[in-house]
């Protein structure tokens, strides 16, 4: 992969167990962000990057306009200052929106105007129609002394001047995005290409649906959760099935995978088993640091670079690609997933500025956790009778509970220097709106 870097890795010549922060960190060294782009329609933007600044072309809004349905009305100059102004008007005529009123008002007229409408010449407010009647050609106010200048008015260029940026590089586009990107006149705009991204599941004892449940198996659950988080993030994913404990299997896959993707994934197989040949292939695909995070769930984890050889000052550019080797259970899959390489992937992927969402909450129950090792529990938080945000676990906290994760909706972030949580006290949740 031509855009990895070629620097030498320093974070594997550094064994050793390290903080969530300190492995996020030695994570996003490794990546250099995507720089290929293509062009997209506006309707396919959801989740994609944008690769350059957008630059507004037009004023926004293109003309100054009424910001609801009412009367435009002109007020006499030598009233301005005073608090009460003549509660009567001339109607003169109508504007609405995509049409305009030909003309200029002249003081104590009114023109009957639609929101949008570009407000006439010589027009000094806007009041609601709810205020205000019309009665035998003229408009009455019910309340002249509520009237102000400049009221209900949207100026020309007050959402964004033409030459503006409207957006900048590396954000990631969402619904709000597109309708912005709309307004301006744009039929579609640069976005980085989108990751490809290769994912396989490791062991014999991991079977695919829809095939007979042998005993001592596990039907395959982590290689679809990956694909899901991966697909939130806008990637391009490969699924490279199950593959068997079998050393020569891994390396060659892991090879091939190498030369046709930016990131492979695994899950399983990076512990320190007899028959977890994770790391032995990687030794002869690339190039790769272990280490155990202080961490629960997810302590084992590895990353690397693949396609460069052991000696970290010989690499093969065009043919390279990140790896991450996740835990084998599903819950340990999925904290580490979005702890760890989420991260990098959005950082991969071009975007910039990226933090997961924090909240503090009250813990509404005691939670177990252990000085030195940060804990993520599967949480649900609500806002309580005094309107505060508390937060409870969904209970057992196994990391093989995968059902917890459907039951949460945040994971609640226990820090290495905080040995439990008692009731009423705060800790910090990162709600899963953010995260999934």
């Amino acid at each position: 992969m031509s855009e990895q870097s070629q620097s030498v890795i320093s974070c594997f010549d550094q064994p050793g167990q390290f903080s969530v922060q300190q492995g996020r960190e030695k994570v996003e060294a490794l990546v250099n962000p995507l720089s290929d782009s293509e062009y997209c329609a506006i309707a396919q933007l959801t989740g994609r990057v944008l690769a350059e600044d957008l630059v507004s072309p037009v004023n926004v809004p293109a003309q100054t306009n009424s910001a609801m349905d009412g009367f435009a009305l002109c007020l006499p100059e030598e009233n301005t200052g005073h608090t009460h102004w003549p509660d009567e008007y001339l109607l003169v005529g109508e504007a609405f929106a995509g049409h305009g009123y030909d003309g200029a008002l002249e003081t104590g007229q009114a023109v009957l105007i639609t929101t949008g409408a570009p407000v006439p010449k010589g027009t000094s407010t806007v009041v609601m129609k709810e205020v205000a009647r019309v009665d035998n050609g003229r408009v009455l106010l019910d309340r002249a002394d509520a009237v102000r200048p400049g009221e209900n008015i949207r100026q020309a260029g007050e959402d964004l001047k033409k030459g503006c940026i409207a957006l900048q590089a590396g954000t990631r586009l969402k619904a709000q995005h597109q309708g912005l990107i709309a307004s301006l006149g744009y039929t579609e705009v640069k976005v980085i290409r989108r990751p490809r991204v290769a994912v396989f599941s490791t062991g014999d004892e991991v079977v695919a649906q829809g095939q007979p449940l042998p005993e001592f198996s596990i039907y395959d659950t982590n290689r679809f959760s990956i694909q899901g988080m991966l697909a939130a993030l806008g990637c391009e994913v490969i699924d490279l099935g199950i593959l068997p404990d079998q050393k020569d299997v891994l390396t060659n896959t892991l090879r091939q995978a190498a030369e046709q993707t930016d990131v492979v994934i695994s899950s399983g197989g990076v512990s320190v088993g007899d028959a977890d040949y994770i790391k032995s292939a990687l030794n002869e695909t690339g190039r790769t640091g272990f280490w155990r995070l202080n961490m629960r769930p997810g302590r084992p984890f590895a990353c690397g670079v693949l396609g460069c050889s052991d000696d970290s000052t010989s690499v093969c550019p065009d043919k390279q690609a990140l790896f991450y080797g996740l835990p084998g259970n599903p819950v340990a899959v999925m904290v580490t997933f979005l702890q760890l390489v989420q991260p990098a992937l959005r950082k991969l992927s071009g975007e910039k500025n990226w933090e997961p969402c924090r909240l503090p909450a009250l813990a509404a129950e005691k939670m177990r956790s252990r000085a030195g090792r940060t804990d993520f529990h599967r949480g649900i938080f609500s806002i309580n009778h005094q309107g505060q945000l508390e937060v409870h676990t969904t209970g057992s906290q196994g990391s093989g509970i995968l059902r917890s994760m459907t039951e949460a909706n945040c994971l609640i972030e226990i820090p290495d220097d905080m040995p439990g949580v008692q009731p009423g006290e705060r800790v910090m949740i990162q709600p899963f709106a953010d995260l999934l």
